[in-house]
């Protein structure tokens, strides 16, 4: 496939969540070592909680990564400075007040990539913007967290300087600040409980709204280029999708979900890679073209209504939560191994 613009801009996008994602790595070890790092209780406890939200957006942004379909390495750049930071880090030479305080410059950095790549999801695809939703809950967090942060760097800096406690007016402000995002988190998307990850149905449900959204794409437009941009997309998402479900999700449930509607779920997806083999090879502004489309539309459609209704329900019915969302994780696996496969990764 000739790569077009958007194509070089989805790739640009990319490898911008690649980043985050070191970056995110990176955040964990930090605040593993800070709480090592010292004995007062409440600054312990609060890099905790930190330590916990960050571990469960580590999980989003591997949620976000496999949804958007499109798998890349960080840049040299980022990959170069955190090893830097790193071994800054885990040395002598910084005092834990000049390490935290690194630590808030960089979820700053977070904060501000996650929202850069939203506005240009809105210059690129809907498709983009459907794929990469759950971000706004590791922003507003990570937003949340330097509001901490802001009162930890206080009470470290203070005692730095004179070996004595600072007074905690700022913690009110902080606190207020933090509940206040907390809300907003709250009505966003995704994980606002203890959850690991998100369960298997919500990532299906995923990838059905984005799938759903790139035929309105293709119908949409009159573009060549962008209508090649847009099935090349859908074709990489039914293909991952399709493996990931027949190797991970579908075995799952055998012994719990009628054997005849299994097979026609395994059946049905199946059929899609020589339709879509066939359509790559039409000339995609032609009335054959969009019958096809027409036809996998249809047919993919009512594959998601068998799922999202019988298929839910045997594995809502038969799981625990823990064991859906350990599902989900396997499922993510194998697509992100399909999706970095098909990109020569």
């Amino acid at each position: 496939m000739v790569a077009t613009m958007d194509d070089t801009k989805r790739l640009a996008i990319a490898m911008k969540l690649a980043d985050i994602k070191a970056v995110q790595e990176f955040l964990i070890a930090n605040e593993q070592r800070f709480i090592s790092a010292t004995t007062d209780s409440e600054l312990v406890k609060r890099f905790q909680d930190m330590l916990k939200d960050d571990q469960k957006n580590l999980g989003i942004l591997d949620t976000v990564i496999v949804q958007y379909g499109v798998q890349s390495e960080p840049k040299e750049t980022i990959t170069e400075m955190v090893k830097k930071l790193d071994e800054m880090m885990s040395g002598s030479e910084l005092t834990l007040f000049e390490k935290v305080f690194q630590h808030e410059l960089l979820k700053h950095q977070q904060v501000m990539s996650g929202i850069v790549i939203h506005k240009a999801a809105q210059k690129v695809g809907a498709d983009i913007e459907a794929a990469i939703a759950p971000l706004n809950t590791v922003n507003f967090e990570n937003r949340a967290h330097q509001e901490q942060l802001k009162g930890v760097i206080e009470l470290l800096g203070v005692r730095e300087l004179t070996g004595m406690d600072a007074d905690q007016g700022l913690w009110a402000r902080v606190q207020d600040s933090v509940a206040a995002l907390t809300g907003v988190v709250g009505s966003v998307v995704t994980q606002t409980t203890d959850k690991s990850d998100m369960n298997i149905q919500d990532v299906l449900r995923m990838d059905h709204q984005k799938v759903n959204v790139l035929f309105a794409e293709i119908k949409g437009t009159q573009d060549p280029a962008k209508r090649k941009e847009f099935f090349m997309q859908l074709s990489g998402d039914l293909r991952a999708h399709a493996i990931a479900e027949n190797e991970v999700a579908y075995p799952a449930v055998r012994g719990k979900y009628a054997e005849s509607d299994l097979q026609e779920l395994y059946d049905e997806q199946n059929s899609w890679f020589p339709a879509l083999d066939a359509m790559e090879k039409m000339d995609m502004t032609s009335d054959e073209f969009m019958s096809s489309l027409n036809r996998l539309m249809d047919e993919i459609m009512d594959h998601v209504r068998q799922e999202e209704s019988t298929f839910f329900a045997a594995l809502r019915d038969n799981f625990s939560d823990q064991q859906l969302e350990q599902i989900a994780s396997e499922f993510k696996a194998k697509k992100s191994e399909v999706q970095r496969q098909a990109a020569g990764m």
